[in-house]
């Protein structure tokens, strides 16, 4: 496939750019094979010099068109047919829902015009080859393709972990990915568990997620693993490596916890199509919790939905609008997630025992759970860095499956199919966090928003595909460039940053009262309303902990002015 072939009509001139928050703009706009780009036409009146759209095709969720001013007229010749013809004044009116949550409307000149740059945009943004996307064609002259990939690989943790304790050794039963191609190739598992061993458990579990080590928690030398369900189905099947490997991770602990993410009736209706749960009577020493989360699917999705579309009228009163946010439901995940995670690090600092948490297949809410209780319990995990290398540790290399899960945002009118905003619900809860603990975490809103941003739709490679086994065979890090060297780079960096960090030693546990807990609003109403006043603030804050005055915001009468990021 050529993008050319899907590009109808390349170029433009004279269409109007409306979008929340900026004057509209009136320029030429062009399609390239990932991009849409509009130039306003400098001269105007009041025109302080250029402005420019640079939106990520691939951002594009829905393409809404209507065609307005059409007349038709018709015409009658001696000895010919009745003749159409269309007036010169025919216009129409594209509406870009993102899925960034920005809603952008383009007035084009002449319906043809209009309705293949429409046809256009939907085409090029619903390609679904990951080789084609856009990461593979960015190159930005100051980064170098190997640059970013290599700080945070996760086997570097685990291998501190492996030298202060005996207990457990990194495996490479994975390193061809056959035992489970949702797994990393190195893995963490305990010592006197041998590969073979492993080979037997990956069958016994979902997706071959065997139980893993997640984090080591020091202070106490207690443990989360990280698996799918057992495949015990309606026969009660069981398999004792699995039950020696949990009896092994103990390591001499009178208990443990099993986290299912699932309610108690979900895991019962789950062995009778094969899957299950671990039954207290093989797994001596371990107890099982049921904290049932929404991990994909409808129930995550529509919440999310429902709560972008009541942000997103204006007519609402107040009464009404709380009534919206509240049937979205959406709060009410945040709260259920942090609570589990709450209940996770409990286990591990208050009561001292080793946990393994899982749902069915372990690539959503299990990982939700985990790097939340880690952000709990770890000041590490709370630093910029340190978050980074949790990411790579519990998302990326974890297998969640980033390109089906953010295959479409809130706006998309395709059936939805795997979609689920389980990634944007921890950066949500992770938010809360930081509202609660002001001064605990080193990283700023502004960090949590570049994620959601590039998770759906990133010029770097870092959030492609659905598994390490599949950025492997696309040869992600070798042809795309990682989203942490650009994060990492001085000039940004300092934006990610928390002016009010101190670096806190202790757990931190939030609230999940409904007081405590607050609509994100630096996301889902950022476009809008106006934070100017909340941005001046942050900037006063920053100057006054720098001690240095800092350069003068701008006012959009730079040259260009970049109204989307690239």
């Amino acid at each position: 496939m050529e993008f050319s072939e899907l590009i109808k009509t390349a170029k433009v001139e004279n269409v109007l750019l409306s979008c929340p928050g900026v004057p509209a703009i009136k320029g030429t706009l062009c399609i390239t094979s990932h991009h849409l780009l509009l130039s306003s036409q400098p001269g105007g009146e009041g025109d302080q010099g250029t402005v420019e759209l640079w939106l990520l095709i691939r951002n594009v969720d829905a393409v809404e068109k209507s065609v307005q001013n059409l007349g038709w007229y018709q015409s009658t010749r001696t000895n010919s047919s009745p003749r159409e013809t269309r007036l010169a004044s025919s216009s129409g009116t594209i509406t870009l829902k993102c899925k960034d949550l920005r809603v952008l409307q383009l007035e084009i000149p002449g319906m043809e015009e209009c309705l293949n740059i429409a046809s256009s945009i939907e085409a090029l943004s619903s390609v679904e080859s990951v080789m084609m996307m856009y990461p593979f064609f960015y190159r930005p002259q100051n980064m170098k393709l190997e640059q970013g990939w290599h700080p945070y690989p996760p086997h570097h943790y685990y291998q501190q972990v492996v030298a202060e304790t005996n207990a457990w050794r990194l495996s490479s039963v994975n390193r061809d990915f056959t035992t489970c191609p949702t797994y990393p190739s190195a893995i963490t598992v305990p010592a006197v568990v041998d590969d073979e061993a492993l080979r037997k458990i990956a069958r016994f579990r979902q997706g071959g997620r065997f139980p893993i080590l997640s984090y080591y928690h020091k202070k106490n030398q207690t443990v989360m693993l990280r698996s799918g369900q057992p495949l015990m189905g309606p026969n009660k099947k069981r398999c004792q490596e699995d039950e020696l490997l949990l009896k092994a991770a103990l390591c001499g602990r009178a208990r443990g916890f099993v986290i299912d993410t699932r309610s108690a009736q979900a895991a019962k209706q789950a062995r009778m199509t094969g899957g299950g749960s671990e039954p207290k009577a093989a797994y001596l020493g371990w107890k099982r919790l049921h904290r049932p989360l929404e991990s994909r699917g409808r129930p995550l999705q529509e919440s999310f939905m429902k709560l972008v579309e009541a942000c997103n009228d204006p007519s609402l009163g107040m009464d009404r609008w709380l009534s919206k946010l509240e049937s979205s439901k959406w709060l009410s995940h945040v709260k259920a997630a942090l609570s589990t995670a709450c209940l996770a690090a409990q286990c591990m600092e208050r009561e001292e025992a080793c946990i393994l948490v899982h749902g069915a297949e372990g690539t959503d809410t299990t990982l939700l759970v985990t790097a939340l209780a880690q952000v709990i319990l770890d000041p590490d995990c709370r630093t910029l860095v340190g978050f980074q290398h949790l990411l790579e540790r519990e998302w990326i290399q974890a297998g969640h499956p980033f390109h089906l899960r953010c295959a479409h945002s809130a706006y998309s009118h395709a059936r939805l199919k795997q979609e689920a905003p389980v990634f944007l619900l921890f950066l949500d809860c992770v938010g809360q966090l930081g509202r609660q603990f002001p001064f605990s975490l080193e990283f700023s809103e502004c960090l949590l928003l570049a994620l959601f941003e590039n998770s759906y739709a990133s010029a770097y490679g870092t959030f492609l595909c659905n598994s390490e086994k599949e950025r492997c065979l696309c040869k992600v890090r070798e042809t795309t460039h990682s989203l942490w060297s650009w994060l990492n780079q001085p000039n940004q960096q300092k934006k990610y940053l928390n002016p009010l960090y101190s670096y806190n030693a202790l757990v931190i546990w939030p609230s999940v009262e409904p007081p405590s807990l607050q609509l994100w609003q630096g996301l889902f109403l950022r476009w809008i309303r106006s934070s100017q006043y909340l941005d001046e603030a942050w900037t006063e804050i920053q100057r006054l902990v720098e001690g240095s005055e800092l350069p003068p915001r701008t006012n959009g009468a730079a040259h260009s002015q970049q109204l989307l990021p690239h």
